[in-house]
């Protein structure tokens, strides 16, 4: 049997349609589509709130069906039943909730698996920090779609983990696997074949450049803190135009944050590059995102932020045979081989320590997030001139741009194809499964322990609230609310029925009234024998909501005189 996941399904995860288009969600909605087309297993999984999120799944993997196969909705209300899959995967590196759920059950149930995006962000730091905590087993991993990413979660993890120590005087553990599985990309969307040039020329046309000039481009957010800076590209290009003489288009294929951000993105090509033709086109757009590729001869990303940390759009510039100028950055390290594939141009960043005051504004609320990797990002260099190098040399040399596209494009389909990322997943989950069926259970639940310390059962949490607790030794009888008429004023009144689906059904709780009429009084030791079948814990329950408005009434004797 072939293994596969529940997938935990929030539309934002999947969805490239809206207006803000993330990298996350590009990289959720590929690994959504090729876990459909090329995944192995007969049948899918979703676990989701509702039926109608259940739906949207189905009419969203329906058009990727390449083989008639089985979808079952998990309700996320019953996290037990997970194991029929025996695996969730979520898209996110934040798993702790999931593994404090599990342990209200059987923790080998199964496995837990989620992948990391970007991690600069307070709440995905807090989130990796509560993997040394939480009760992550070794049969659950984050995956890490880079070195460079792995290499920082571990830092992190280390790094907590050696506070914790020193405050508690003892080190935890690492228990959970840190795979390292890239990101994907469809090769053959971006094989267009023998329409390649008549896709190259159509698009040119729309755009006004002709077929025989140079066109470079960057596709990704047009955001200058979050994704690269514009001004070292455009000085770069500036300094190519005027060493070449060659007239340079640069397409810019992504969207804005804001008209601010827009103008001075506009304002600056102008200033910093007037020498070359900077086109801005919106990369939201289905047409744009598949085709632009084709009208290109060189991709440039000088990525200079902390939020990266793998990198797509240089990956699907190789699939597409382009060749690629990048900055020396995260996950690019990896992607792109310098002088095989493309260029990676040298980058500085300033000495650990130096942004201790950014780490305390941020952690304080005196800088937000964007104010956070902006004021990072604004320190990071990129080589200007040796992108420049790297241009000039791509520019004038029309045989080593097609003999780096060309490697590029063959190490895009060897690696970076969805078809070899989803087998990769396919075996870590399968190994995961053999890992769950031997590894012994970290932190094991204890008898009369809580599943969760700081989210316990309230009854036990504030037990010296009350005057005493629901003893099986207690007897009850019949209140003045027990009567046909009485009880039905209760159950048609909101305020009164409320939280019915958690308790024993209308039925069973006719039949106990009946059972106790007939006795008279009945202790709760009784009442749960003559119900063996019911759930002791729910029946209670039921019994002091009925006690609570005097449909049933302890006997003052159980209670006590005050």
């Amino acid at each position: 049997m072939n293994q596969t996941a529940a997938i935990y399904y929030k539309k934002d995860g999947y969805d490239t349609s809206g207006t803000r288009l993330l990298g996350r969600q590009a990289a959720g909605e590929g690994f959504l589509k090729a876990l459909v087309q090329y995944g192995k297993a007969d049948s899918f999984y979703c676990y989701t709130s509702s039926k109608g999120e259940f739906a949207e799944f189905c009419d969203r993997i329906k058009p990727w069906m390449t083989r008639p196969r089985k979808v079952t909705w998990l309700p996320s209300n019953n996290h037990q039943i997970l194991a029929q899959a025996g695996i969730i995967y979520h898209p996110d590196p934040r798993l702790s909730q999931l593994a404090w759920t599990r342990r209200f059950d059987n923790q080998r149930g199964y496995s837990i698996c989620g992948v990391t995006h970007t991690i600069a962000s307070m709440g995905v730091m807090d989130g990796i920090g509560d993997l040394l905590i939480a009760p992550l087993q070794p049969w659950d991993a984050v995956i890490c779609t880079s070195v460079a990413v792995k290499n920082a979660v571990e830092r992190l993890l280390n790094t907590w983990a050696e506070y914790l120590a020193q405050r508690t005087g003892g080190k935890p553990q690492i228990d959970i696997q840190l795979p390292i599985i890239p990101l994907g990309v469809d090769c053959d969307t971006f094989n267009h074949g023998d329409h390649t040039q008549n896709i190259r020329r159509s698009i040119r046309q729309a755009l006004g450049i002709p077929q025989d000039d140079i066109v470079v481009l960057f596709v990704g957010r047009l955001c200058f803190y979050a994704k690269a800076h514009p001004v070292p590209m455009y000085l770069a290009l500036e300094k190519a135009a005027q060493a070449t003489q060659a007239k340079i288009h640069f397409v810019l294929a992504g969207w804005f944050e804001d008209d601010r951000e827009k103008a001075s993105f506009i304002q600056g090509s102008q200033i910093f590059c007037p020498s070359v033709n900077c086109i801005f086109v919106d990369g939201r757009k289905p047409e744009i995102r598949t085709g632009i590729w084709s009208a290109a001869d060189i991709f440039i990303s000088l990525a200079d932020n902390v939020q990266e940390t793998f990198g797509l759009t240089p990956i699907e510039a190789m699939a597409a045979g382009l060749p690629v100028i990048v900055s020396d950055w995260d996950g690019y390290q990896e992607s792109v081989r310098h002088e095989i594939d493309g260029l990676r141009i040298p980058t500085i960043m300033p000495q650990p320590g130096s942004g201790l005051d950014l780490a305390s504004g941020y952690l304080s609320n005196n800088l937000n997030y964007s104010s956070y990797i902006a004021y990072s990002s604004m320190a990071i260099v990129v080589d200007i001139d040796a992108a420049a190098r790297g241009l000039i040399e791509l520019i004038t040399n029309s045989e080593l741009r097609k003999h780096l596209g060309e490697n590029g494009r063959q190490r895009a389909k060897e690696i970076y194809d969805w078809r070899v990322v989803i087998a990769a997943y396919e075996n870590l989950w399968q190994e995961l499964a053999e890992i769950r069926a031997t590894a012994p259970i970290s932190v094991p639940l204890q008898p009369g322990s809580p599943p969760a310390p700081l989210c316990d059962d309230p009854f036990r949490v504030f037990a010296h609230y009350s005057s005493t607790t629901s003893s099986q030794d207690l007897v009850l009888g019949l209140g003045t609310m027990s009567t046909p008429e009485r009880l039905q004023q209760i159950r048609q009144n909101w305020m009164t029925n409320y939280g019915a689906e958690r308790r024993n059904t209308t039925l069973t709780i006719d039949a106990v009234l009946a059972a106790i009429a007939q006795n008279g009084t009945v202790s709760i030791t009784t009442i749960l024998n003559q119900f063996p079948n019911i759930s002791p814990t729910q029946l209670v329950s039921t019994l002091m909501y009925l006690v609570k408005f005097d449909v049933l009434r302890v006997k003052a004797s159980n209670l006590g005189e005050r």
